[in-house]
């Protein structure tokens, strides 16, 4: 009776084999292994990282300038007549005049510091007002008053500065307190679908606003005007991350929280069509004011 289940089961084992050999060579012997599922969490995790990292180092812009106050007034031009037919005659012309001038905040931006020692990139058409005073109000509640240090004859790039805090440290002693600051990426590894993140004070209302697009199109070339100023802009990245008023000089990041563009302009009459200055362009300028305090171009003239 042993030896018969011993048999038995060295057949089963045999026919098991067999078979299963039968259908390795039925489905051409290839190994069928199915994929992990990935769940998009990992990358709204992406995105949640990137944000957070990135956040201490944006900063909003605020624009304030010296505005006349206007008052209305009511003139009679009949008066010489009421002088002289000793009647009063009921006619009224409103006026206005100019009753000194009071500090009103003109508009508004966003900007990332690029250093730790306070400087800042932006776009030039949010700064390109001289009359205007410049605020940056950054995340943890502070605000400081900025300086214009360079503007770009060329690209829509602006960089500001603003002064370092003093702060005593574990010796006692008094040091600056340095900024957090962004990381640059590769804006040339930029490929057409990749996702992207916009961060932007929206309308100069809504700080840290957050968008999430893709990339939609690069090496484009556009003519965008703001601030009174129009400019023709090439090599431009276009994505679909909402961008708004207020959103310019805001970074545009990778998933690794990398800065790769600087948000520019918007298309009023489509839906979801932005354009960003990738980064790498602006590297230049940023390298030139550290080391000359200004931005130079080579040209030739006659």
């Amino acid at each position: 009776l042993k030896n018969r289940i011993f048999w038995q089961a060295v057949l089963i084992i045999f026919l098991s084999s067999f078979f299963g050999f039968l259908a390795g060579i039925i489905s051409g012997g290839k190994t069928i292994i199915e994929r992990e599922y990935i769940p998009q969490a990992t990358q709204e995790e992406a995105i949640i990282r990137a944000v957070e990292n990135i956040w201490p180092a944006v900063v909003s812009i605020v624009i304030t300038k010296d505005v006349p106050i206007i008052e209305q007034y009511f003139y009679n031009p009949l008066e010489d007549f009421e002088r002289f037919f000793g009647e009063p005659f009921q006619f009224q012309i409103p006026q206005y005049r100019e009753k000194g001038t009071e500090k009103q905040k003109i508009g508004g931006g966003t900007g990332f510091i690029i250093f730790e020692d306070g400087l800042i990139l932006t776009n030039k058409h949010v700064i390109f007002d001289q009359a205007a005073d410049y605020t940056i109000f950054t995340n943890d509640g502070k605000n400081y008053p900025a300086k214009v240090l360079a503007l770009d004859p060329v690209q829509d790039i602006a960089i500001l500065k603003i002064d370092q805090e003093k702060i005593i440290d574990e010796k006692g002693s008094f040091v600056l307190k340095l900024f957090p600051m962004v990381k640059f990426g590769d804006s040339d590894k930029l490929q057409a679908g990749q996702t992207l993140i916009a961060i932007g004070n929206a309308l100069g209302e809504f700080r840290n606003t957050v968008s999430v697009g893709v990339v939609s199109g690069l090496g484009r070339t556009i003519t965008a005007s703001g601030g009174g100023i129009v400019e023709t802009l090439e090599d431009i990245i276009q994505t679909d991350a909402a961008i708004n008023k207020g959103n310019s000089g805001g970074p545009l990041l990778n998933l690794r929280g990398e800065v790769i563009g600087i948000n520019t302009a918007m298309v009023q009459d489509a839906q979801n069509i932005s354009f960003a200055i990738p980064i790498n362009q602006a590297k230049k300028s940023i390298e030139q004011v550290k080391v000359l305090g200004k931005i130079v171009y080579p040209f030739l003239g006659v």
